[in-house]
């Protein structure tokens, strides 16, 4: 159980999450709020009372994301933060301790859940893991999201990618994925997504505006491009949907993977930024489910398992890929920035150990 210190000392090491991503307003906010951050309000209160992990939990960034869904709102008061038109920070501590008094109701629901960060750029780290296996296996694939909030990288197969010149996509697609390469090109593999398939505990529905906001809120306000494209990809949800059900994840990829698959796919469980959030029960079932999948892979029906989680010791978050039939462990193939912006390609050998988070104390 955490203590009112531990939970603001994870302020401190989600401002430098923050500035490590270029996100200079958010991280004075949080590192402004670490500090001034007072029993005035409920939200206050239950902030410093945090039961939980506060950085697995990712405190901070529930926080941060009301506080910008009440600035995308237009509440006034707490604009000249959001915009950075005032940087003392005592002047802002003062700001945002009122904020929580006068909008605690508005502001206690986001500490509910985790973020909603459902963003498009990641889908370039998960497009990385599937060219290695598209590599061993051929072009065609069946996709199984975890953890997939409102469906966004389940769109993964009708976005435009160039990759270090990898081109792949519908070329009429109004979102391109187009991140700073950094290290050797991706394997030159064909690539055909014929499904994708997503859950999540409680999926974000796009067709109305409050769940579209919450997405808006988590997007960071500094992240203009980032904002731009999401606004394109709720477009394409509202027009086309996505293939997304409510449920428990473990049930869930052990259905999927009961079910017959088609001859010459490789069926594929991939996520991002969700493992955290995972009670250890659903973790192992999950490994034990890919495990014994795994085991009746065949050549003609192969198995993968393509992950984007962070190293948050390392502020960036690392891709890795496992594929059956092969003995070949978890490997590390990427590095990656959290929202997509850069995709840093390993060299082999790679790094195989299993996914773990860590964080700093």
């Amino acid at each position: 159980m955490a203590d009112e210190q531990t939970n603001r000392d994870s302020f401190r090491i989600q401002a430098g999450y923050c500035a490590a991503m270029a996100a200079p307003i958010t991280t004075r906010i949080a590192t402004v709020l670490g500090h001034s951050l007072t029993r005035d309000s409920a939200t206050g209160r239950r902030v410093l009372d945090w039961p939980g992990e506060p950085v697995a939990d990712a405190l901070v960034l529930r926080l941060i994301g009301g506080l910008h869904a009440l600035h995308r709102r237009g509440i006034a008061e707490i604009a000249p933060v959001f915009t950075g038109a005032i940087t003392d920070e005592a002047e802002i501590g003062a700001i945002l301790n009122r904020v929580f008094v006068t909008h605690d109701a508005a502001l206690l629901p986001w500490l509910d859940g985790p973020p909603q960060t459902n963003e498009a750029g990641r889908s370039a780290g998960l497009m990385t893991g599937i060219l290695h296996l598209a590599s061993r296996y051929g072009p065609k694939f069946e996709l199984l999201e975890i953890g997939s909030s409102a469906g966004l990288n389940l769109l993964i197969g009708r976005y435009r990618f160039d990759l270090a010149g990898h081109k792949s996509g519908p070329a009429e697609s109004p979102v391109e994925i187009m991140p700073e390469w950094r290290g050797p090109p991706p394997p030159d593999a064909p690539v055909e997504i014929l499904s994708a398939r997503g859950v999540d505990i409680q999926p974000l529905d796009l067709s109305g505006d409050r769940d579209a906001e919450r997405l808006q809120a988590y997007c960071w306000v500094e992240n203009v491009e980032r904002q731009a494209r999401l606004e394109k990809t709720i477009a394409i949800v509202r027009a086309e949907g996505v293939e997304l059900a409510q449920g428990d994840a473990a049930d869930w990829v052990e259905a999927r993977l009961a079910e017959p698959q088609p001859e010459g796919v490789t069926r594929v469980l991939m996520h991002s930024v969700v493992w955290q959030y995972l009670p250890a029960a659903t973790q192992q079932r999950i490994a034990a489910a890919m495990t014994e999948a795994g085991e009746r892979a065949a050549p003609e029906r192969p198995l993968g398992w393509v992950m984007m989680e962070p190293n948050r010791d390392l502020a960036r978050h690392e891709v890795r890929v496992r594929g059956w039939p092969g003995d070949t462990p978890m490997e590390l193939v990427a590095l990656t920035h959290a929202h997509g912006a850069w995709v840093e390609a390993l060299a082999p050998p790679y790094e195989t150990r299993p996914y773990v988070m860590r964080s700093r104390p």
